[in-house]
């Protein structure tokens, strides 16, 4: 009996506590499992056999990122990590990244998303060195870089050819020469986030909307420089599911007009859109019969006429209809 015992708790500790602890690591935040390599040497040669853990790098809002960065792609099981998170972290800048592309470039051959949002400390000089590393990638983020001009996307286009997903949110330097690039280099585009890029123009969105027809996602936020005379050939964007538009003080009736010719929207977002009436609400609800989420907040100029129009058209589909401030409507 006393055999059988202990032969079962062999078995246990060689193949059902594995099995656990691979079940139970792939629910953990990365920083826990990190700890968890600490516990002992048998826990760590354990996690440290599954690959499929190792597949991200986690250093959201930390000190010392740079240094952490380097450190962790120096360790063999970040031999293929897919996914980078830099986010609002902390003493990482171009030299860190010239550091890992003279000696970290082979951990970086199936990376596919790299988010450097916050990252102020970054400019061309390391999206240059890092871009040049990572040939897959596919989801770029550089929210709030104010650092990143156009020569910067113009290292990503070079670099990246297969760039699906793109945020530029508050990369206030950033031109019409980067919506150039990106339309000439990305027609498979599905994602584009240009929030309070002030620099950009009609003519620069219209190419996007020209050569990049397979977008879902548009987020425009507070970018009240476009007129409808971009918004022109919008309708060439026949996936278009979700488009920002809060701010959007020069669009009217016109403009909306056209945006309504994208057939597949979900969610529109009109909040200060306050050139806006009846009119234009009415052409998106007769045509965007799949809207889900619809914002006419502070927009003076709409009335119940709009919101029957909805009723008719929408009543199935739509979850969430924002209509604060909205004093016309009774």
């Amino acid at each position: 009996m006393e055999g059988e015992g202990e032969e079962q708790a062999s078995i246990w500790n060689k193949e059902t506590v594995p099995k656990v602890m691979k079940i139970v690591s792939t629910r953990l935040a990365q920083r826990d499992l990190i700890s968890l390599l600490l516990l002992s040497p048998w826990i760590h040669r354990t996690l440290i056999s599954y690959p499929s853990l190792w597949l991200s790098i986690d250093l959201r809002e930390m000190n010392n990122a740079g240094d952490r960065l380097i450190a962790a792609l120096s360790l063999p099981r970040y031999q293929h990590v897919k996914q980078i998170s830099l986010e609002f972290a902390q003493d990482i800048d171009d030299d860190h990244l010239e550091v890992i592309k003279s000696k970290c470039l082979g951990s970086l051959q199936d990376l596919e998303s790299l988010n450097l949002n916050g990252c102020q400390k970054i400019s061309d000089k390391g999206i240059e060195a890092i871009t040049s590393c990572c040939l897959k990638l596919k989801v770029f983020s550089i929210y709030w870089n104010v650092r990143a001009t156009d020569e910067g996307v113009k290292h990503l286009v070079k670099n990246c050819k297969y760039i699906v997903d793109l945020n530029f949110s508050g990369c206030k330097h950033l031109s019409d020469k980067s919506l150039q690039l990106v339309s000439d280099n990305y027609p498979e585009l599905e994602s584009l986030n240009l929030t309070r890029c002030v620099k950009m123009t009609d003519s620069g969105l219209q190419q996007v909307f020209v050569k990049c027809s397979f977008l879902q996602s548009l987020n425009l936020y507070a970018l009240s420089s476009f007129t409808d005379e971009a918004y022109k050939k919008i309708s060439v964007l026949s996936h278009l599911k979700f488009l920002d538009l809060c701010g959007a003080q020069n669009l009217s009736d016109d403009g909306l007009s056209c945006i309504a010719k994208c057939k597949k929207l979900v969610s529109l977002n009109l909040t200060w859109c306050v050139r806006v009436t009846d009119v234009g609400v009415i052409a998106i609800a007769e045509s965007c019969t799949s809207l889900e989420f619809l914002s006419l907040f502070g927009i003076v100029g709409v009335t119940d006429k709009c919101l029957e129009a909805l009723s008719k058209s929408c009543a199935n589909t739509m979850t969430t209809l924002d209509v604060n401030g909205c004093i016309g409507i009774k």
